[in-house]
């Protein structure tokens, strides 16, 4: 559940609240995976922490927003508002080209989004490019995290992009995971990794069972990278048999 909301520096923010549906996992998604496109080259709206205040919730007299506006109280995730933007439609286009389209589908596969399909594509059409909006739904493994598994699923081949909106034109996979295997560092992984909020990991029941939950999320990264070839050869198996 996004809130618009204006921001003290007068900015509109689409933030992502800490106390609605599934909590901080869904926050620490969103930054890991958005900044880790960032990287990449892809267009995603600027990412920043946002200070709720219990005031706002008081004002809210809606009992469904009033509840996770004050679950939501103190620290949260928002983006940049994009006006005018329209949601991606991949019978009305634009398309994206080939690289950018080849690019989207191996980093959601490296970042395993099962939210990129035709029927959510979770892409927004804004001054002739495509934004890529709403990680929430990536990294999914943390959802089931043991601390006696930190790598669980690193390795795993993803075959849900064969739902993927774009893979149809993503027709330079190969070329894409060079990009990737380029850009996403072990360096890189930790700049990202160390940004997540103290305060979403400790109010996460799963998360304060392992010793140190944004290490072990680079740790976790770094495992995917090593993965490349197998969710790549997925990748290319899957849009062999759609193309």
């Amino acid at each position: 559940m996004p809130a618009l909301v204006e921001g003290d520096d007068l900015g509109l923010y689409v933030v992502k609240l800490r106390g609605a549906g599934q909590g901080s996992k869904a926050l620490v998604a969103e930054l890991v995976a958005g900044e880790l496109a960032r990287a990449l080259g892809l267009a995603v709206p600027e990412i920043v922490f946002i200070q709720l205040e219990e005031r706002l919730a008081a004002c809210e007299p809606d009992p469904e927003l009033l509840l996770p506006l004050e679950a939501s109280v103190g620290l949260n995730l928002a983006m940049d508002y994009l006006p005018g933007s329209i949601t991606f439609d991949p019978i009305v286009g634009p398309i994206p080209d080939k690289t950018t389209a080849s690019l989207i589908v191996l980093f959601d596969a490296f970042v395993m989004n099962v939210d990129r399909t035709a029927r959510n594509p979770n892409i927004l059409s804004w001054h002739g490019r495509p934004w890529l909006i709403d990680h929430g739904a990536s990294l999914y493994f943390h959802h089931g995290w043991r601390p006696d598994n930190r790598l669980e699923s690193s390795a795993d081949r993803f075959v849900e992009v064969r739902d993927h909106v774009l893979l149809p034109w993503a027709s330079e996979l190969r070329a894409a995971a060079s990009h990737v295997q380029t850009h996403i560092t072990s360096e890189l992984i930790d700049s990202i990794t160390q940004q997540i909020p103290a305060s979403w990991l400790a109010t996460d029941n799963h998360l304060t069972e392992i010793a140190n939950p944004a290490g072990d999320y680079a740790d976790w990264l770094n495992a995917r990278t090593r993965a490349l070839h197998v969710f790549l050869e997925e990748a290319e198996r899957v849009r062999a048999l759609r193309v």
